[in-house]
């Protein structure tokens, strides 16, 4: 990610369940911004199914997915925490967070077959919720004269600029936010749609989770 691969994040909290050889693996994943919240989610989750057998975990967070954790709660070592972990770094995601919840089935599924189930419940989890892709935008402010608003309000929306925010004054100020990459043209795409009449103004950066 650090090598310019895009930043990618789940598109939401969900759980996920699969059942192999009569042993449930329910996967609980969460978004999470730093690694107190995700230890903090591991912990709830833990408390909420104590009478589980295993409640394993990985967690990855930070702008690289620097911050990396894992553990196999009881398991043999390697075969829950590590893969699950393994499924987070091949899927690139961060700020994430996975327990996977095991009630035993009665049947010893080996270390390989514990591999294989760790890291399917959490690929199948992250399918399951789906995922975005988190990219840096440049927030603009645009004032417009109210006769001149809604015009530009229809250019912004067929442009596919959302418009996160407007106020209205003594002018209609919108507030957007643009993809740094973009955010250049983006000036001058508004002095061609006004004439010249509207200056975006620059604002911070924000990181926004996209499609």
């Amino acid at each position: 990610m650090g090598d310019g691969r895009p930043v990618l994040v789940i598109a939401r909290d969900g759980t996920h369940e699969i059942e192999i050889h009569r042993s449930r693996f329910r996967c609980h994943l969460a978004r999470v911004g730093d690694v107190d919240a995700a230890m903090a989610f591991i912990a709830a989750i833990r408390r909420e199914h104590w009478d589980a057998t295993h409640n394993c975990s990985a967690l990855r967070v930070g702008p690289d997915g620097g911050a990396q954790r894992s553990s196999d709660d009881g398991e043999p070592a390697g075969t829950a925490g590590v893969p699950m972990l393994e499924v987070l770094v091949r899927r690139e995601l961060t700020d994430t967070v996975a327990v996977v919840t095991r009630w035993f089935g009665g049947t010893k599924l080996g270390a390989g077959g514990l591999v294989r189930a760790y890291g399917r419940a959490v690929s199948e989890a992250i399918d399951a919720v789906g995922t975005l892709r988190r990219v840096r935008h440049r927030t603009f402010t645009l004032a417009a004269p109210h006769a001149d608003a809604g015009r530009l309000q229809n250019a912004l929306h067929t442009a596919g600029h959302p418009i996160a925010d407007v106020a209205y004054g003594r002018d209609a100020v919108f507030t957007v936010h643009v993809p740094e990459a973009a955010a250049s043209g983006f000036v001058g795409w508004v002095a061609e749609q006004t004439g010249g009449a509207v200056e975006p103004v620059a604002g911070d950066a924000v990181e926004l989770d996209v499609l």
